[in-house]
């Protein structure tokens, strides 16, 4: 199952209120493993940037400035999340938001809210009661965030995925060999498919001849013949 851990940065709260995006951060998992993929990218607000934002996220108008806009990167965006791949976002309603909001702006469609997997409701549900922000739920996990001073939107989707492994159960239930099973919105299920390609004999070949010479004395109907490749 392919799914995409993604977080962005922004000018403010409202996109409607002429905020817009500076920074989003993609990763790729399959089976909730990262597959090394990722899409990053910093973006021109083309507007000044809030001295509340600044404190979050650290970016700068002077830095943001002559970055691509959204509409040179959208296509390229889209193309990375895909067509139908799960979307896992933390407080995923803001970042839909502006996403949704950038997209109407060059008259695309938005993406469909049935994509969305929102892990603060899933840590609300498994946690009720305790503080389920990102870092509260690292801590909880044992994720390490030495590298995060600051708000990020590639370092954070990075942290999210491996706290979104831990909401759903860790990464061992993906151990098992039954096939991929699709989640409903009151629950997420992870497992693995078969391995796709066998792993290499770890028998030698005085080994191999010596098992194969037992199984000759059994005769015709030696169970292990039924698995002889």
């Amino acid at each position: 199952m392919r799914e995409i851990v993604f977080d962005t940065e922004t000018t403010g709260l409202d996109p409607y209120k002429g905020d817009r995006i500076v920074e989003i951060g993609c990763v790729e998992l399959y089976n909730t493993i990262p597959t090394g993929q990722t899409f990053h990218v910093y973006l021109d607000p083309e507007r000044d940037m809030p001295e509340e934002a600044f404190r979050v996220h650290g970016l700068s108008r002077e830095f943001l400035t002559g970055k691509p806009l959204f509409a040179a990167i959208a296509d390229d965006f889209l193309a990375f999340i895909g067509d139908d791949s799960r979307l896992i976002a933390h407080n995923a309603e803001f970042d839909m938001r502006f996403i949704n909001a950038e997209l109407e702006r060059l008259g695309r469609g938005r993406i469909a809210a049935e994509r969305i997997v929102d892990t603060l409701v899933l840590a609300r549900r498994k946690h009720p009661g305790a503080s389920n922000s990102l870092d509260a739920l690292c801590a909880r996990y044992g994720v390490d965030t030495s590298r995060r001073t600051k708000h990020g939107a590639l370092l954070d989707s990075e942290l999210l995925a491996d706290v979104y492994a831990e909401l759903i159960g860790g990464r061992q239930a993906a151990l098992g060999l039954t096939e991929s099973v699709a989640a409903t919105k009151d629950e997420v299920i992870v497992a693995i498919g078969a391995r796709p390609e066998a792993l290499p004999s770890a028998m030698t070949t005085q080994e191999s001849e010596a098992h194969a010479a037992f199984v000759a004395k059994m005769g015709d109907k030696a169970i292990w013949l039924k698995y002889r490749v």
